[in-house]
């Protein structure tokens, strides 16, 4: 339950004690901003049984009928409407509303951090609302300009370029010396600056030289291939042809370590 009410009410949502470092003015628009909600948007819901005069009530998100003594929920900031105890959740994440607190906006019921995400971006590190005039947008995710940092070594990123790792920026530097795949023809890594070619979740670089066929060297980017055992090819009649060859050196070598391990005339 606790672990419930800390997400859908974030209390650094509505109390600066919670916001270390923010700047006064910051202060400012989040009492505002607190107040204001409070005012205007949040109310608690009531569970009682339908009463008789309400029997085949539909219920307002879902339309099925309530029936009399079957359980409802009722908000007295959403009008003369029942909700089935299920249905009565928040309209982003659908988690039923701990305790059945709830805030509304235009008819609509949300959970305290979804409510206020309408009217004020929220930091992808922080968790707190931003109430800078100027974020930083990535990724479909916002964050306070001194909060894009790498996850690994935590340099600033603000116009620099990055990888993202897990949801969260990486610097190249980091990327390249701990995240980057190697090439299944090289053997090096495949940095952020190089372009990646990939096939049954093996990795190559996508230059000609490692992005070819493993008999007869055409390069493979932008063509039909096929692939066996880790091995790309062009065609099917050169994975047969790379099967031939692997076989006569499979022989080639058995016999020649026979040869070696024969005894000598002499002995």
């Amino acid at each position: 339950r606790i672990k419930a009410l800390l997400q859908q009410l974030p209390p650094q949502d509505c109390d600066e004690r919670y916001c270390p470092g923010l700047a006064e003015e910051e202060r400012k628009q989040l009492r505002a901003f607190s107040a204001h909600r409070r005012w205007e948007a949040l109310g608690q819901g009531l569970a009682c049984p339908v009463p008789a005069a309400r029997h085949g009530c539909p219920c307002k998100k879902c339309g099925r009928r309530l029936n009399k003594g079957d359980p409802g929920i009722s908000a007295s900031r959403l009008g003369d409407h029942l909700w089935h105890p299920s249905c009565f959740c928040c309209h982003f994440c659908h988690q039923p509303l701990v305790d059945l607190i709830y805030f509304q906006q235009d008819g609509t019921i949300y959970c305290g951090r979804h409510h206020a995400e309408l009217f004020r971006p929220r930091c992808a590190s922080c968790d707190q609302l931003i109430f800078l005039e100027e974020c930083i947008e990535a990724e479909g995710r916002r964050w306070h300009p001194e909060h894009f940092c790498c996850l690994e070594c935590d340099a600033p990123l603000r116009g620099q370029r990055y990888v993202m790792r897990s949801g969260r920026p990486c610097c190249r530097s980091c990327f390249d010396s701990l995240f980057a795949e190697p090439c299944q023809a090289c053997g090096d890594a495949i940095g952020v600056d190089s372009e990646e070619a990939t096939h049954q979740g093996l990795h190559w670089h996508a230059r000609a030289a490692c992005f070819c066929c493993s008999l007869c060297r055409k390069p493979l980017r932008g063509q039909p291939l096929t692939a066996r055992r880790g091995r790309l090819f062009c065609s099917e009649s050169c994975s047969l042809g790379w099967d031939a060859s692997s076989a006569t050196s499979t022989t080639s070598d058995s016999s020649d370590s026979a040869f070696a391990s024969a005894p000598s005339p002499d002995s």
